[in-house]
């Protein structure tokens, strides 16, 4: 189970996330802990052919649409034929997404009408398409809900648990973990409403092996077994293949059949490599073009998910977010850059994925992050220029949303809410009323789209952005007057057909003046004579245009927070 697979070369995507049940709603009486009814939801509907074909202007190729997936909720579903979930073991009013009760379902608050939910997914699917966007959706195969039970499972599917020996911790036939005479309690202070009764105890989602997990774990789910003995040094069991693999390939084919285009993997790195690598093979002998996109926080686990796990792309949170969120909170280097592409650069960087928010991370407006929109553009750039891998970007995020208060569930933390019905002002002003115009945006948040929509454009059209070679500036200019190396980043895009210059000021004080050196070596690997005389013409937001010959260096000015992505003619 250790074949390397061959990776093709692949497109530059722009992929953006949309919070399903957030992005339509029109609601604004946030009420905290509010219900479906007091809040508000949007569904599948709301996200409309205007949506879609401005989401297409605006420069995106892909829409990760978050929170499919039927999940567990505090809502009522009983009516429906759905099974009612106990709040003890549901985070917020309206449930996290992560907590998954129906692989083979819709979430029933995403619908109009609710019998008819899968039937207007499949709506989506087809608009989506329509208007030449491209369907990602999650694939959460590490962890399920508490109460997990599939009611729209296809005739002869094996529903998980089902076929369970609860009288052991652990078998490879299992697709869960058991304390055997131990009972499951929920955290203090929600055993008030605790009706659940699970006995044996299963191990909770995020592995910790106990049956009385606290408020800060993962409490509401239950981590799945692809064959690791958990109990015994997390040792691989995976000949004959676990009952889980086929479970969890079952599903993914489902999905796939559904016309969609590419899966997201929740916490792929807490899954084995070796599962990826023989369902993703599976998948693409009958899908060939579907993405897989893994969430991953471990770096030693990079080239193994990529090489023999069959992944397209893996988050970069570790290397590059991290690297750019201390500049732009006015700590850091841009040394750090450096160290990152140069971790990354060879055999996998075009596989790595570019964010500077998602729904796990707090908004770049936050007082809790960066404060303030425009403190992105240089990390923005340096995010979707970087190398030919994809950029990603999470609705609201171009038009500065602040993730202001405490929604309920989810607390004051300059996160936009994934466990509650809520509405967000900020983005209600693009909404207006399902007719996504942004005539309730103020000329700040226009101003800021529209440097989304030009960076979004040009990483598409760029020829050096989709395909051409990286040449890291800092060392040429470690000694030149005016170049602060700790807040001044400098690089090179090219290809036979386009050369790029980028420089990228993220000092929020200083205004920057400096004579820029091209080396030798750069103009030799670009095609072109050190000694010539180029044009010099920004290409994204600024009328900045210069001579100079190769060598002499390029004089610059950049103020604050400011970037000039040059074409040398």
């Amino acid at each position: 189970m250790n074949t390397t697979i061959v990776k093709p070369r692949l497109n530059k995507l722009v992929v953006y996330q949309i919070f399903t049940r957030l992005f339509g709603n029109k609601n604004t009486t946030n009420q905290p802990n509010g219900t479906l009814a007091q809040n508000g939801v949007g569904t599948l509907n709301d996200i409309n052919d205007r949506a879609l074909n401005d989401l297409k202007r605006f420069g995106a190729t892909h829409i990760w649409f978050t929170g499919i997936l039927e999940h567990a909720t505090v809502t009522d579903y009983s009516a429906f034929g759905i099974r009612p979930d106990d709040p003890a073991v549901v985070k917020g009013m309206a449930g996290s997404p992560y907590a998954v009760k129906d692989y083979y379902d819709v979430d029933p608050d995403l619908a109009v009408d609710v019998p008819n939910r899968m039937t207007e997914f499949d709506n989506l699917v087809q608009r989506t398409h329509a208007n030449g966007l491209k369907v990602i959706i999650d694939f959460i195969p590490n962890h399920v809900a508490r109460q997990y039970h599939s009611d729209q499972k296809p005739t002869g599917v094996v529903d998980l648990g089902e076929n369970d020996d609860t009288t052991v911790n652990f078998s490879t036939n299992n697709n869960f973990y058991y304390l055997p005479g131990k009972a499951f309690t929920t955290p203090a202070c929600k055993r008030n409403y605790q009706r659940i009764e699970e006995r044996p105890a299963k191990i909770t989602g995020s592995g910790s092996l106990t049956e009385s997990p606290d408020i800060n774990d993962w409490y509401e789910t239950v981590k799945l077994n692809y064959g690791v003995d958990v109990f015994n040094g997390w040792t691989g069991h995976f000949d004959p293949v676990p009952a889980t693999w086929h479970q969890m390939l079952d599903i993914l084919l489902f999905w796939s059949a559904k016309g969609i285009d590419g899966f997201r993997c929740d916490m792929a790195h807490l899954v084995p490599v070796e599962f990826w690598g023989w369902a993703t093979k599976c998948v693409k002998q009958q899908y060939p073009s579907m993405v897989f996109i893994a969430e991953i926080y471990d770096p030693g686990l990079y080239r193994r998910l990529i090489f023999e796990g069959g992944f397209d792309y893996l988050y970069d949170k570790v290397g590059l977010y991290d690297s750019l969120r201390r500049l732009m909170e006015g700590h850091g280097t841009c040394r750090d850059i450096t160290r990152v592409w140069q971790q990354e650069s060879g055999d996998f960087s075009e596989h790595m994925l570019r964010f500077l928010e998602t729904h796990d991370e707090q908004r770049i407006a936050s007082r809790f992050f960066a404060g303030d929109p425009w403190v992105a553009v240089p990390a923005m750039v340096v995010t979707a220029t970087l190398h030919t891998g994809p950029l990603l970007l999470y609705f609201g995020q171009e038009i500065g949303v602040r993730a202001e208060g405490s929604e309920g569930f989810s607390g004051d933390d300059g996160r936009t809410t994934i466990f509650d019905y809520w509405g967000l002002p900020d983005w209600q002003g693009y909404l207006n009323n399902n007719q996504y115009d942004g005539k309730g945006l103020t000329p700040d948040q226009h101003k800021l789209r529209a440097f989304y929509q030009r960076l979004n454009h040009l990483v598409s059209q760029s020829d050096a952005i989709q395909n051409g070679a990286f040449y890291d500036l800092q060392w040429a200019n470690q000694n030149t007057p005016g170049y602060n190396g700790d807040r001044l980043y400098g690089y090179l895009r090219y290809t036979a057909r386009q050369k790029l210059l980028i420089i990228c000021n993220f000092d929020q004080q200083q205004t920057a003046e400096t004579t820029l050196k091209i080396p030798a070596h750069a103009w030799q690997l670009m095609g072109m004579l050190e000694t010539g005389l180029y044009q010099f013409v920004d290409v994204l937001d600024t009328e900045f245009q210069a001579e100079a010959v190769g060598l002499e260096g390029l004089p610059v000015t950049l103020p604050p927070m400011s970037v000039l992505m040059l074409e040398v003619r």
